[in-house]
């Protein structure tokens, strides 16, 4: 090294405990803006609809109870609703996740002439909206006498290129071919291998997923609205959506808070039933082995 150079110490950067402070600083006030959205919904399901009426309140009312008894009598079948989400939601996010995974393990584990292609038209339908298919897709109910039924909310939801995607993702990272071969090998059939081999391995993906479609089915007011006529099969979107567009004179805007706080206690629970696995399950399927 030339003497005449000089030697330029670097310049010392922020230090790890000081990084470590920022990031959880962020993170709170990142939390405390998704919470706190949460917190004025409850807030306002305990307030009359008067009181709703002189803007923003901090603290609860006295109106919870009075609120609840509002929205089990209301006349829309709030509760037969919430039933009829459940229902919906679960099916569609049981059948989907399987199925799904069933997709990316006949891609993952097999190889075929067209099997790129067959990946690549997959991906392709994500780009398709529903509201584009929608007309036809009614007249399609129309004729095969699908209309007023669960089945074409359920039976469509199986097919999720978005889920299709991350579960090949996930097995790329998670799920070694020498494993499947050793099965064959052992004498297991395809269907045993899937189910007792590479499902257990996909247990943090699978629990990604059916939280995500759970939620999205849940929250589902699109295709409901359009299939679902007798208010006994309405799912609590529809319901809801009904209850704001109700007459002026019986409307009631804190049993409308108190409907939608309702509405949300079941995807609470889906969450932390299977939240242990989120984490993981996002970390290992955003990595391609």
């Amino acid at each position: 090294m030339n003497e005449a150079t000089e030697y330029k110490k670097p310049k010392a950067g922020l230090g790890v405990g000081t990084r470590r402070v920022i990031a959880y600083i962020v993170l709170i006030i990142l939390s405390f803006l998704c919470l706190f959205g949460f917190y004025i919904l409850l807030i306002n399901s305990t307030r009359s609809n008067s009181n709703l009426g002189r803007g923003f309140q901090i603290l609860p009312s006295n109106y919870f109870a009075k609120n609840f008894k509002g929205m089990l009598d209301s006349t829309q079948p709030i509760v037969r609703g919430m039933f009829n989400s459940l229902f919906v939601a679960t099916l569609s996010a049981t059948f989907c996740t399987y199925f799904s995974t069933m997709t990316a393990y006949a891609i993952h584990a097999y190889r075929f002439k067209l099997r790129k292609t067959a990946f690549t038209f997959i991906l392709a339908i994500m780009m398709i909206p529903t509201q584009v298919t929608a007309l036809g897709f009614i007249n399609l109910l129309n004729k095969m006498g699908l209309m007023d039924s669960y089945i074409p909310l359920i039976v469509p939801a199986i097919a999720a290129p978005a889920v299709f995607f991350y579960m090949k993702q996930y097995m790329d990272s998670t799920l070694p071919m020498s494993l499947l071969e050793a099965a064959r090998i052992d004498g297991a059939g395809e269907l045993k291998t899937f189910n007792t081999i590479a499902l257990p391995m996909m247990k943090p993906a699978i629990a990604v997923q059916a939280i995500f479609s759970f939620v999205g089915n849940w929250n589902n007011y699109f295709t409901p609205a359009l299939i679902l006529k007798e208010e006994n099969m309405k799912t609590l979107p529809v319901l809801i959506a009904e209850l704001r567009g109700a007459d002026f004179l019986k409307f009631d805007m804190g049993i409308v808070y108190m409907t939608i706080a309702f509405s949300i206690f079941p995807v609470i629970i889906i969450y932390l039933i299977l939240s242990k696995n989120i984490v993981g399950g996002m970390a290992l399927g955003a990595v391609k082995g």
